[in-house]
């Protein structure tokens, strides 16, 4: 089985990680206020005024007149910019909170760069035992639920361009098999979702279809994802009609906008 992608460091420090949340809160999501990021973090005012305080002193973040935080010089590429991402992650949200709603399990959004998936957007399960929160994050895309489903709508001539050669940040056997990976999407186009069995991380299973914009073209991955432990064969079918409703809920609204 292939190593997890990620894997926390031994000593986590909790401060860090909050403050690198806040970092893609703030990038993704826009201006914040210090009850929101608490809100969002399940943390005191006063510790999320700390940390957004650090961000400041650091540039990663700034204070308004109103009060409220944005991206710093250091994010500030994406600052000011209504991208495709974050207009297709402010429409998604009500869907994933939705998905939650009616599923129990995390849900996500991701899109797809190059040979990575990004996850845009993503609402977390109320159980005690869940999948945290991807927000944010980058991963191979071949490794990702959502990175299967884009990398399936792509033809065979620029799959094989993108995975040609290897990066100088890449290893060997970081890169998918040629023949593995078609074969892959070749059931991923046949079935029309994903199941994703421990491949991004041992111990969890995720099921995802693709969203789609007005033209019909797949723009994202919707996804949900739970411990191994709480998902059964059985419950297939169900997870993927309760998707397959979100992402066609999603498309509507993006139709709308």
């Amino acid at each position: 089985m292939d190593k997890p992608l990620k894997t926390p460091p031994p000593y986590a420090v909790a401060s860090v990680d909050n403050a690198l949340r806040i970092a893609a809160m703030l990038q993704l999501e826009g201006p914040m206020t210090v009850t929101e990021v608490a809100g969002r973090l399940g943390v005191a005012g006063s510790t999320a005024h700390r940390l957004l305080a650090m961000l400041v002193y650091r540039d990663f973040a700034v204070q308004d007149a109103d009060r409220s935080y944005r991206v710093g010089p250091v994010l500030e590429l994406a600052a000011h910019s209504q991208s495709a991402a974050s207009r297709l992650r402010a429409a998604a949200l009500p869907h994933l909170r939705r998905l939650v709603d009616l599923l129990d399990e995390s849900a996500n959004l991701t899109v797809r760069t190059g040979r990575t998936a990004r996850f845009i957007a993503s609402v977390e399960s109320s159980q005690a035992l869940r999948v945290g929160s991807r927000e944010g994050m980058v991963f191979p895309a071949h490794r990702t639920t959502g990175g299967l489903l884009l990398l399936a709508e792509l033809p065979p001539d620029e799959l094989d361009a993108l995975y040609a050669g290897q990066r100088k940040d890449e290893s060997a056997a970081a890169r998918p098999d040629p023949a593995e990976l078609r074969a892959e999407l070749d059931r991923v186009r046949r079935n029309g979702f994903v199941v994703n069995d421990g491949r991004s991380e041992r111990g969890l299973v995720a099921v995802g279809v693709p969203v789609r914009d007005p033209d019909g073209t797949a723009v994202a991955g919707l996804s949900v994802s739970m411990p191994s432990i709480r998902y059964g064969r059985e419950d297939l079918p169900r997870l993927v009609v309760t998707l397959k409703g979100a992402a066609t809920a999603l498309e509507q609204s993006l139709r709308a906008d």
